[in-house]
């Protein structure tokens, strides 16, 4: 008997490790093995079974004293996990082996088809692993959607003699947890697309810009890569290639703003995480000075699946220019929230309302924000916009890091208005006026419209554009996207007629 308790950090704040010990107590034959999640966040902490037949029965919400009967197969069960309507619609490419292998065993993850990448790109010229990248269609998947390609292809013809890999794991958008589940559930995979990138355009030298509040990850990475460096994954000679690529774990204190890749270079650097004026581009003059590619996780980590299958095989997926896959995080007011990876083209409507269920608390829907606590919202009656990049801009959002916070019909939408400006505001680097100052203001200005200040709203509106216009990174520039949406879609919570809404 095997027996799968997730170690994911959502499944231990819900006792995943004490129900791991009453099992292995009832259970002193069984293995107990701790993986990833499934992403299923509203049935953790979810115990996977398997008596032997290769079939893995799943457990909800488990809890120690149910271990006797989860052993012995008394207890309610969903039946076999990759069934569960939630999961078995989703196309799991960057995702395949989250919650189903030991994230420490290197091993199991070539048994699930890792290392079939890099092999591949160990072969190849460094300008056809770049052009496979190129032919992909993968785009960043940190928030700005900029074609990883063309960002290598930049690096890769600088002339230099060092170059770095800077993963951007600074996940600091509220209702986000993808990078997060990748590190913890599949580390390798991170590992070998950072290889991969290293190969491509000559960079010898790799970092992991990891947030301090993500202990577990922290501490399975770091773990991964020694295993990595212990099998030749990682070190002088990566995979055969003949060629160096190593890294390392670097831990932030956990600064919104460190999440705009010149700020993080500068906490790289040891200074003061503040946003650095553009250009000159990272791709050119990034860390130290030196041409450095600075992509999120979720990029980095699709591309061993990318060499894998070949680039037809991931831009295959998709809509227009958004190819491949999209996982999708979502939280807030949601009766099943969680991971859903599914390629780009699916709608709000069938994600939030018929894969999500709509909201938990049972109420009508309100509103979504897209796109973290600097994403603009959307009201049921857009929830027919493609999940596409040009597609959500075209609407007046954008995707961001995928993460999607629901609230329902009691939501105070200029309360959530105020707090986008208080959030820029606390979280500014302070190096530019439009944000440092413009947030402060816009707090200001929407408690004058609280207070009946009717004059105040096309000056709240006036600051918006200016700070969209003048800030120096998106911390400032998008601040904008929640007001101004929500100003837009309930325009009587700012105190104008409703029927302004259409206007």
């Amino acid at each position: 008997m095997k027996i799968y308790v997730p170690l994911d950090t959502a499944a231990v704040a819900m006792g995943a490790d004490q129900v791991a010990e009453a099992l292995a107590k009832a259970a002193p034959a069984a293995t107990i093995i701790r993986t990833g999640s499934r992403g299923m966040l509203w049935l953790e902490p979810l115990v996977e079974v398997d008596r032997g037949d290769g079939v893995r029965v799943g457990y909800a919400e488990a809890t120690p004293d149910q271990a006797a009967a989860i052993v012995d197969g008394s207890a309610d069960s969903l039946g076999p996990v990759e069934e569960i309507p939630f999961f078995a619609a989703q196309t799991r490419m960057t995702f395949a082996r989250c919650g189903v292998i030991d994230p420490l065993s290197l091993t199991e993850y070539e048994a699930h088809g890792g290392m079939a990448g890099l092999r591949r790109a160990a072969s190849m010229d460094p300008a056809d692993m770049v052009a496979e990248v190129k032919a992909s269609g993968l785009r960043g998947r940190g928030g700005a959607g900029f074609p990883t390609g063309i960002k290598w292809e930049t690096v890769r013809t600088a002339e230099a003699p060092q170059k770095y890999i800077v993963c951007n794991a600074d996940e600091g958008d509220s209702g986000t947890f993808a990078d997060r589940m990748i590190i913890e559930g599949d580390p390798f995979v991170l590992i070998e697309g950072m290889a991969i990138a290293g190969l491509s355009v000559g960079a010898t030298k790799g970092y992991v810009y990891l947030r301090s509040e993500y202990p577990i990850a922290i501490r399975i990475l770091e773990a991964a890569i020694e295993a990595a460096r212990a099998s030749g994954l990682l070190g002088a000679d990566v995979a055969g290639s003949g060629k160096a690529f190593d890294m390392e774990v670097r831990v932030g204190a956990g600064a919104y703003v460190c999440g705009e890749e010149t700020s993080l270079l500068n906490s790289l650097e040891g200074k003061r995480g503040v946003v650095r004026a553009k250009p000159p581009l990272p791709a050119l003059e990034g860390l130290f000075g030196k041409p450095t590619v600075v992509n999120n996780v979720l990029s980095l980590a699709s591309v061993p699946a990318i060499f894998a299958e070949g680039a037809q095989a991931y831009a295959d997926l998709g809509i227009n220019r958004s190819r491949g896959t999209i996982p999708l995080q979502v939280a807030g007011n949601i009766k099943h929230g969680g991971l859903y990876e599914v390629p780009f083209g699916i709608t709000l409507q069938e994600l939030v309302m018929e894969v999500c269920g709509g909201t938990r608390s049972g109420r009508p829907v309100k509103a979504v924000q897209v796109g973290g606590p600097l994403g603009a919202y959307f009201a049921p009656h857009q929830f027919d916009t493609p999940f596409c990049y040009e597609e959500f801009d075209g609407a007046g959002g954008l995707i961001g890091h995928a993460g999607i916070s629901v609230f329902d019909d009691s939501a105070d939408m200029r309360g959530l208005a105020r707090f986008a400006m208080e959030f820029c505001a606390v979280e500014s680097c302070g190096k530019c006026t439009p944000c440092r100052i413009g947030a402060v203001r816009g707090v200001e200005t929407i408690d004058r419209i609280a207070q009946g200040d009717a004059a105040a709203v096309p000056l709240l509106e006036d600051l918006c554009e200016t700070m969209k216009d003048g800030s120096l990174c998106a911390l400032g520039g998008f601040t904008p996207y929640p007001v101004l949406s929500a100003l837009r879609l309930f325009p009587e919570e700012f105190g104008a007629p409703a029927a302004e809404a259409a206007e």
